[in-house]
């Protein structure tokens, strides 16, 4: 842009008036550009790494199967690659046998055929995408899928959702446990009615049944407003539940219909979906009534918050009890996107592990036994040398 004297003629901008308008821009295209790097540079080591042990364990396995070497090679190995290469780590007994594993169980990683007589995994798939996976997620993370998840696909479902949301080991040792390759997608919804296809499908994938919340201490009976609130309290934790994409944009939203107030529970924008998702938290059953009011709030939120290139927003009751025939009669009709969820403050126990557990009255009646037990008899307290 120019500027101009008063006598008419014009100047350019300085070079320093350039400078300091385009240097925030530099600044940041220049630390993108080293944080791109950086993170290549570390998945690029990554796939190194796991390759290495992966042909380590190849090589093992080969002259176990050859040779007829036995397991007692492993314990000699290991003690003599620690006195041979002092400054490498990883090469542990425990560490060895896990290589020995993991070329078992992916025997057709990185593009490379099994060696000749190895048996088949017929569990495991070969496929690209998935032996893709497993160079692509860190050590730390295929051991503890070894581990811990013994169905291929499940692992590759694992696998794929720590690459998309960045989960860390605990992240994922905690969805492990939630089981929740089994709670994706199985929300029930009228997507598949309100929503065109294929985005239909990637809607139903982003939603879960049934949520666990088992970072909250609330105790029952409590008031919607109070989960509201503990659930504020530990966001990062329930936006981690919640799953990738899901930002938080507000509580008890406030709306004004017609002269009238209403207050959205919870309001989100999905940042992959592109439209906001409003959530509304319920206690006990769910009643027929909830998709109505849920079906009020979408086209509130639509008709005023909507942008022009926004998706039509999504909503998702969340209860703590729901009835499947109830449910798909409350939305049959209904043309606004909703699914609706259940919800636990903790993890159901097994049956069987649930009834060898003590009750809360066997452990109070063992608690009033102690403490008799340590109470004198002429009634003063005991002395504690």
């Amino acid at each position: 842009m120019r500027s101009r004297f008063k006598n008419g003629k014009s100047r350019k901008p300085s070079t320093k008036s350039i400078m300091r308008a385009d240097f925030p821009k530099l600044l940041s295209a220049i630390k993108l550009r080293v944080q791109q790097a950086q993170t290549r540079a570390l998945l690029a080591a990554n796939a190194e790494l796991v390759k290495l042990y992966w042909d380590i364990g190849q090589m093992i396995g080969r002259r176990q199967r050859r040779e007829g070497w036995g397991s007692g090679v492993i314990p000699r190995l290991a003690r003599s690659l620690q006195k041979e290469l002092p400054e490498q780590r990883g090469f542990s007994e425990r560490n060895i046998k896990l290589m020995v594993q993991f070329a078992r169980e992916y025997p057709r990683a990185f593009g490379r055929e099994a060696a000749i007589g190895q048996p088949a995994v017929a569990q495991i798939p070969t496929t690209t995408q998935g032996q893709q996976l497993v160079a692509q997620i860190p050590w730390a993370h295929n051991v503890l899928l070894m581990q811990r998840v013994e169905d291929a696909s499940n692992r590759y479902w694992y696998m794929a959702e720590t690459l998309a949301n960045g989960w860390s080991r605990n992240v994922l040792l905690a969805m492990i446990q939630s089981g929740a390759h089994r709670r994706k997608g199985k929300s029930i919804s009228n997507f598949d009615r309100s929503v065109p296809s294929p985005q239909s499908d990637l809607v139903q994938q982003t939603l879960k049944d049934p949520y666990v919340f088992d970072f909250l201490t609330i105790r029952e009976p409590f008031h919607e407003r109070e989960l509201e609130t503990h659930f504020l309290s530990h966001l990062e934790r329930f936006l981690l539940e919640l799953g990738r994409g899901f930002a938080f944009v507000g509580r008890q939203v406030h709306v004004e219909v017609d002269g009238q107030d209403f207050y959205i529970d919870l309001l989100f924008y999905h940042l992959r979906l592109r439209c906001y998702v409003v959530i509304d938290l319920k206690t006990g059953q769910f009643k027929p009534e909830y998709a109505g009011k849920m079906n009020f709030y979408l086209n509130v939120v639509d008709d005023n918050l909507r942008h022009a290139d926004d998706a039509a927003s999504i909503g998702l009751i969340l209860c703590q009890d729901r009835r499947r025939l109830i449910v798909e009669y409350a939305l049959r009709g209904l043309n606004k996107p909703i699914g609706i969820s259940e919800y636990e403050l903790t993890q159901a126990l097994p049956t069987k592990l649930r009834s060898a557990l003590p009750t809360v009255e066997q452990i109070e009646a063992e608690l009033n036994v102690a403490k008799s037990s340590r109470r004198p008899r002429n009634g003063k307290k005991p002395r504690h040398d």
